[in-house]
């Protein structure tokens, strides 16, 4: 039985060896598969695997930075859209440009409806804030409204809200009260 133990131990001792071998080999692959898609640096002398890693975790949370700075930018842009939206509603001529800082007419509401589902905009006032909170109010326990989305964007001094709510079809009545019942909440205001 001596024999067979020690062929035993051998086996393991080589099965490890092995699986350290690919492991080994399993790394040096996504290294270098991580390392190529980084920029290429202007040295012409190679880095160390530590240096090479900080690069790549310092070029990640750089695209992080960017990717936030991006994400702002476009609230700011769909924010302003919204905004320019709203004010050519009442007016003959649309600007181009909106600066937001401007003083407005604030409580604004859009509401569009697609079937069941109403989309609602908002734009208040910081001051305003509460109108947000007495709408989702009256469409949920007021008209049953069920609401499915609920968002608000802050750019300056504005409040950009979106709510999206589901009416029964065959609820007509709540459906009909929507829109005077939402303006009605905000021409309180004015």
């Amino acid at each position: 039985m001596e024999p067979s133990h020690s062929n035993t131990g051998q086996s393991r001792s080589v099965d490890r060896k092995t699986v350290e071998k690919n492991r080994r080999m399993q790394m040096k692959s996504l290294y270098s598969e991580l390392i190529s898609l980084l920029p290429h640096h202007s040295s012409t002398e190679p880095l160390t695997l530590p240096d090479q890693l900080d690069e790549a975790a310092n070029y990640i949370k750089k695209l992080q930075v960017n990717v936030e700075k991006k994400r702002e930018r476009k609230r700011n842009l769909v924010a302003t859209t919204t905004l320019e939206k709203l004010n050519s509603v009442g007016s003959s001529s649309v600007s181009s440009s909106v600066d937001v800082s401007v003083p407005r007419k604030l409580p604004k509401i859009e509401i569009q409806e697609t079937g069941s589902i109403f989309h609602i905009f908002l734009v208040t006032s910081l001051e305003h804030k509460f109108m947000f909170c007495e709408i989702i109010r009256v469409l949920t326990e007021e008209l049953g409204a069920e609401i499915t989305h609920a968002g608000y964007s802050i750019v300056d001094d504005a409040v950009f809200h979106t709510l999206h709510c589901k009416v029964e079809e065959h609820d007509y009545g709540a459906r009909s009260q929507i829109p005077e019942r939402l303006e009605k909440i905000v021409n309180s205001v004015h």
